[in-house]
């Protein structure tokens, strides 16, 4: 019987999120390879091939896979159908062009882009070399948020969304202050903002169905280094119809990752959205027409835990559908898919927006 080729991937950078890609691409099924051999990397490119090799080592990828001491080796190699890219933002637009030009598909870190009209021209260099886009949001591929999404669209449990709040903080100190490419304005200078930020902005859009809001304003203290690196901040988006969602992230706080939606009958509530407490299952909780009783002395229901179970980590399944989206370009001819870009694009706006806010001197940017 004929081996089935499947995607074989690149990896354009050995950045400490790539050890957390490859395992991720060696576990999705229909990634590696060929499915006999079971290849779970193809390639990997670093800015010299003792740093690739190395990287294949400490992750146990089998000698079969080619290490290459520069980006470039990597593009140009005719068989590599799509590439991780983990490197700093700031490289993002250059690395990702030349991704698209020579036909690779692309699954690129979060955030994407330092700024929106960046992040449109490279999805427009994907459109017009048919390969896919996708940025690594991990969580919002976990079979727990359908699951989480199937409650809010219930009308007699949830009914009208409300209001959201979202906080995802880290504790960090010391040599992350100095060091780290997040807090360096030529690297990352999106800084919290960009990193634990852009998930708690995810979050509330998903939970608006990708909506836009009307406005957006920072709150007050938003924390920066002296580079001009955000650290700490918050801020509101305001809808026209009343609905309101408020956000804070971190690199100053204790590790947090708190989820609360708020309903007109109910309300949904999760202590690890972007990453869950265990791999191999995850909850949220819920509640429905809670009431005082007694007198306005308690009140209830207690709110119900409802369990997922997951057969693979959250980065796994985001991996199978990347390559689902590209084996049907591959394999009918197909165009690339618009949703994952266009989700991308909306959250790109709102982070900017968050960001002219704080540098206006937290003025309201209208969407």
């Amino acid at each position: 019987m004929a081996q089935e080729k499947v995607v074989r991937f690149g990896i354009l950078g050995c950045a400490a999120i790539a050890t957390k890609l490859a395992r991720a691409i060696g576990m999705t099924p229909n990634s590696s390879h060929y499915y006999t051999e079971g290849l779970s990397v193809y390639a990997v490119a670093s800015r010299s091939v003792d740093k690739a090799n190395a990287f294949a080592s400490a992750n146990n990828l089998p000698p079969e896979v080619k290490t290459y001491g520069n980006y470039e080796q990597l593009l140009d190699d005719p068989f590599v159908d799509a590439v991780y890219i983990p490197l700093p933002t700031w490289l993002h637009l250059e690395w990702a062009l030349k991704a698209a030009h020579k036909k690779k598909h692309i699954l690129l870190e979060k955030p994407p882009a330092l700024c929106v009209e960046d992040l449109d021209t490279i999805i427009e260099a994907c459109n017009n070399n048919g390969v896919q886009f996708m940025d690594g949001t991990m969580w919002i591929h976990h079979p727990r948020t359908p699951k989480m999404k199937a409650f809010l669209q219930n009308p007699d449990l949830f009914g009208d969304l409300r209001f959201v709040h979202c906080t995802f903080t880290l504790a960090l100190s010391g040599k992350f202050f100095e060091e780290d490419i997040r807090v360096k304005p030529d690297l990352d200078g999106l800084g919290a903002l960009g990193d634990v930020g852009w998930y708690c902005i995810r979050a509330i859009l998903w939970a608006n169905d990708y909506e836009m809001p009307q406005s957006v304003i920072a709150h007050p203290g938003p924390v920066l280094n002296e580079g001009g690196v955000i650290t700490s901040c918050g801020a509101t988006l305001s809808w026209q119809d009343g609905r309101v969602a408020t956000f804070h992230c971190s690199f100053h706080s204790c590790l947090t990752m708190d989820l609360s939606v708020h309903g007109s009958k109910g309300i949904l509530n999760l202590h690890d959205f972007a990453m869950p407490y265990e791999e191999s299952s995850a909850s949220f909780f819920s509640s429905t027409n809670n009431k005082l009783w007694e007198m306005n002395t308690v009140w209830g229901p207690r709110p119900s835990e409802h369990r997922v179970t997951a057969e693979f980590p959250q980065e796994t399944f985001m991996v199978q559908e990347f390559v689902r989206l590209v084996k049907g370009i591959q394999d009918s001819g197909g165009k690339p898919d618009s949703q994952w870009p266009s989700i991308s694009r909306k959250t790109q706006i709102v982070l900017n927006a968050v960001k002219t806010s704080i540098q206006e001197g937290l003025i309201s940017v209208t969407l």
